[in-house]
């Protein structure tokens, strides 16, 4: 049979078109980095010209790709579709990024232990080619199962215990650090903290940061939260109640620093006046807070990136650095 001008381009139609084989074309098409420059762009002018467009499904059966990573968030459904904007722009970060890679992006949720059955028999169907999980809690077992079923795997956040896969992470303790010497710098001296989960080393570090902040004479004033509002509301009470003086808070989030800043206000504190307050994340948020929010940014939207260039060096079998730590920032606004 004739091709006709009305045939789908094929892989054997762009390699006549280029003046190379057809497996030369091939490795273009996939991706690999062998093929010299100048043939490359032939290849590709070719496959411009003709319009062709790769065979996913035969694509995958030589490559063994789907190119598809998939984002893993340990958490309910209630808290990623919360207002909470950490994990929409965690989410933002990964997609952009993958997108530009000409990759597909699968969002699931892992809540329960079930889930994580669920989790590991969608991967071990080969419908993936790497994972990114953020938002760890616990000595979570799932990064060391997806390693050992030979997934390449990303973590957002060091886990509690020994990493044994690449993680990117922020410095937490130095933050809060530098909020504690800004409260001290204002003369506070009574500082209180809304600590955020202690099954998480965000929260652990925060907490740490806060502790080695905190005067040598000064006392200790901590409740938990679980990085939400109404925690953050429901902390700033108790806090109150064990000591009325408190002239300062850090909270663990910005979320539940705007709780405190409305427990506060209810109760008649001014603030920064009688009680300045610095939270943890600069989401948008912060700065239409009452009053606008004292905060140490973390660059939400680059840990995504980041996060989806690691695992895209691992899915080609690069090496990538065993951990990524980036830097904090405090951002100073009315609320202290």
């Amino acid at each position: 049979m004739h091709e006709t001008s009305a045939a789908r381009p094929t892989l054997e139609t762009v390699a006549r078109a280029a003046g190379v084989s057809r497996a030369t074309v091939s490795r273009v098409v996939n991706g690999s980095t062998t093929v010299r420059a100048d043939v490359a762009e032939t290849i590709r002018r070719a496959i411009a010209e003709l319009g062709y467009v790769p065979n996913p499904a035969a694509r995958s059966l030589v490559t063994q790709r789907t190119d598809s990573i998939v984002l893993i968030l340990p958490e309910s459904a209630t808290r990623v579709f919360s207002d909470d904007a950490f994990f929409p722009g965690v989410i933002r970060g990964v997609g952009e990024a993958l997108e530009k890679a000409d990759k597909q992006l699968v969002l699931l949720l892992a809540s329960t232990p079930s889930s994580h059955d669920r989790i590991l028999r969608y991967v071990h169907g080969r419908t993936v080619d790497g994972v990114v999980l953020a938002s760890m809690h616990g000595a979570d077992t799932l990064p060391e199962e997806l390693k050992a079923a030979g997934v390449p795997v990303v973590t957002s956040g060091r886990p509690l215990g020994e990493a044994t896969v690449p993680y990117i992470d922020v410095e937490h303790a130095s933050g809060v650090e530098a909020a504690m010497r800004h409260l001290v710098g204002l003369g506070r001296r009574r500082i209180a903290t809304i600590a955020g989960p202690q099954d998480m080393v965000a929260g652990r570090e925060r907490l740490a940061g806060y502790h080695a902040g905190l005067p040598s004479q000064a006392k200790p004033l901590v409740e938990t939260g679980d990085f939400m509002r109404q925690s953050g509301m429901d902390a700033m009470e108790r806090l109150l109640e064990q000591d009325p003086d408190i002239d300062a808070v850090f909270a663990a989030s910005d979320l539940m620093a705007d709780g405190a800043l409305r427990t506060l206000r209810r109760l008649g504190r001014r603030v920064p006046e009688d009680v300045a307050v610095i939270g943890f994340d600069d989401v948008e948020a912060a700065r239409f807070t009452d009053p606008p929010l004292t905060t140490v940014r973390q660059p939400i939207h680059e840990i995504g990136t980041r996060l989806a260039e690691q695992i895209l060096r691992l899915v080609a079998g690069e090496e990538v650095e065993a951990s990524l730590v980036l830097p904090t920032e405090l951002v100073i606004r009315e609320s202290a």
